[in-house]
């Protein structure tokens, strides 16, 4: 039997939160392909893989012309989101960037590398919200600009930073969105603010010329964007491709871990029996594992009492498992640079 999902106090699920959560996607809607292993009809030994796209009819047969009970998997295609910003950012900002607007912002300030598709995310959908969008890349300038350094160009206010200015992030940030705020403006951190406090005065916003400039972390790693990809766990998890009971290995390549954390959440809080793997890409087994302390902890305090001390507390075990990359990113590179990043396995 599927387990109950965790309540708070008075009921309250996570299902009931994320119906109640404003969202920048109209829709959580993802298109999920599987790709079957199946025998090899030549004479040398081998497999053979079949592509199917079960986003019409997903049953849990595995879909017309595949072999019952043959090894399978799915690709989450987060890269068909938008033409222009997809994969796991416009999911990390899906809840975000409606809170920041509801607080006031007129400005968003955030950083990355120079063809950082969180930047170009960053850039593209505040400019579709009517928010001024404000990029620090690191590194220098490109003659020809190309990628997702080209739509950051195209949609945000751009700045490029040295690498020695970049890697002191907090105060670089800081620094820069206090100049755009000016002496009659105001910052605050994304991660200061708090779900309910989310009352605007009227009299600080651009009708008097001052501005509100919110900072967003490198890659969206802060507390409010799990919810984004909370929803989308809830999403596939109501899919007929996967039964109620079915198990399902999440594999996932990860920047910030903050993806892989609300993956691992969201299964934990629907009572679903998923596992998730991140594949690490950008730092430490040790600085991953405080991580997603960190935003458990952040988000047991931001939403109390929703998991009842199943997760969250000082000694509470990893959510997800963090795995060395053993060789180069190769096919994960190759998905990420399309913005597909999410794998989904079905165990037997």
């Amino acid at each position: 039997m599927r387990p109950t999902p965790a309540l708070a106090a008075g009921g309250r699920t996570v299902a009931n939160l994320l119906s109640a959560t404003e969202w920048m996607l109209p829709s959580p809607a993802s298109q999920v392909h599987t790709i079957s292993v199946l025998p090899s009809q030549s004479p040398t030994p081998g497999h053979e893989f079949a592509f199917s796209n079960l986003t019409t009819s997903l049953g849990n047969g595995g879909g017309k012309g595949l072999a019952a009970g043959s090894p399978r998997f799915h690709v989450v295609r987060d890269d068909l989101l938008h033409p222009l910003a997809n994969g796991n950012k416009p999911r990390k900002l899906d809840a975000l960037l409606p809170l920041l607007r509801c607080r006031g912002a007129t400005d968003i300030v955030t950083c990355g590398g120079c063809q950082s598709a969180h930047a170009a995310a960053v850039a593209v959908h505040c400019a579709e919200w009517g928010i001024r969008p404000h990029i620090l890349l690191r590194g220098e300038q490109l003659d020809i600009p190309t990628g997702y350094n080209l739509i950051s160009l195209m949609f945000g206010n751009v700045t490029y930073a040295s690498r020695s200015v970049y890697a002191q992030r907090d105060e670089m940030l800081y620094e820069h969105a206090t100049k755009i705020a000016g002496s009659n403006g105001t910052v605050m951190w994304a991660d200061d603010i708090i779900g309910e406090d989310l009352v605007v005065d009227e009299d600080t916003t651009d009708g008097n010329g001052s501005r509100r400039v919110m900072i967003v972390k490198e890659g969206a790693g802060s507390v409010q964007a799990l919810l984004g990809v909370m929803r989308l766990v809830e999403y596939l998890s109501g899919l007929t491709l996967f039964g109620q009971d079915e198990k399902v290995h999440i594999v996932v390549d990860s920047g910030t871990g903050t993806t892989a954390v609300g993956l691992a959440l969201g299964a934990v809080c629907l009572g679903l029996q998923w596992r998730v793997t991140a594949v690490m890409l950008a730092d430490t087994l040790e600085r991953y594992r405080q991580q997603e302390k960190s935003l458990v902890s952040d988000f047991e305090k931001l939403y109390p009492g929703i998991f009842h001390g199943m997760v969250g507390n000082d000694t509470h075990c990893s959510l997800v498992q963090w795995v060395e990359r053993f060789s180069p990113r190769r096919i994960f590179r190759t998905l990420q640079f399309a913005g597909i990043h999410l794998l989904l396995a079905v165990v037997s």
